[in-house]
């Protein structure tokens, strides 16, 4: 009796350790064919949902943040979106990621009254559910780091938003970086899988806030061959 106790405690420790894993593998093979290396190749979808990624102690954006903002200026450059809604954190009145992502697309070159807050997206998970909650939007270009997109993708097609992905790794970031980010997000995909299907959180909401001007352009988004 022990040693069969035994057995089935192993084998449901080795299915707790290799289970995230296959879930990775099983949400890459599902979304992998919408992400895009480059942004000519990405198909117009009106709107690009920039995710944050923190910032410094002096509030300027770090790299993978900045690497975000930038590819989200070169979408809209090339007429690929004509709108970016910039979605992090702002719970502290000292910490404000999407008005350091604005301020940053503005350098880059973006209007103003193209650039679209979200002030509540704390997670990825709530930056796509008031994406569609809150501002109406249906279709997107997700833009953050390829490490991150499958988990986002993900995410946008559980709460009904047709999406495409486009890398923004715009320089090599460090091999410890890389490293902690594939453990993490191997256990933050965990994570949303059970939001998607088990627990439901519900974000921050508030009134409804319409992204003007993206009606026409809200249409089902190509994906490659």
């Amino acid at each position: 009796m022990k040693k069969n106790a035994l057995r089935v405690g192993l084998a449901l420790c080795a299915g707790a350790l290799v289970a995230p894993w296959l879930l990775r593998a099983w949400v890459h093979g599902a979304v992998g064919s919408r992400i895009y290396d480059q942004v000519q190749a990405v198909p117009p979808t009106g709107v690009a949902l920039v995710l944050g990624a923190g910032l410094w102690a002096d509030g300027s954006p770090t790299p993978v943040l900045y690497d975000r903002v930038a590819t989200a200026a070169e979408l809209y450059h090339a007429g690929v979106v004509k709108k970016l809604l910039m979605s992090g954190d702002n719970r502290f009145e000292w910490y404000n990621e999407p008005e350091e992502m604005r301020q940053l697309a503005i350098r880059l070159g973006v209007p103003d009254k193209d650039v679209v807050l979200d002030y509540a997206g704390r997670r990825t998970y709530d930056s796509c559910y008031r994406a569609r909650a809150i501002f109406d939007v249906e279709q997107v270009v997700i833009v953050t780091q390829r490490f991150h997109l499958d988990r986002a993708l993900y995410l946008c097609d559980a709460l009904g938003i047709q999406s495409v992905g486009v890398v923004a790794d715009r320089r090599v970031y460090s091999a410890p970086a890389r490293q902690w980010w594939d453990v993490r997000e191997t256990a933050a995909l965990t994570g949303a899988w059970l939001d998607v299907h088990v627990l439901h959180p519900q974000p921050v909401l508030g009134e409804k806030l319409p992204i003007d001007g993206i009606g026409d352009l809200q249409k089902p988004a190509s994906t490659k061959g």
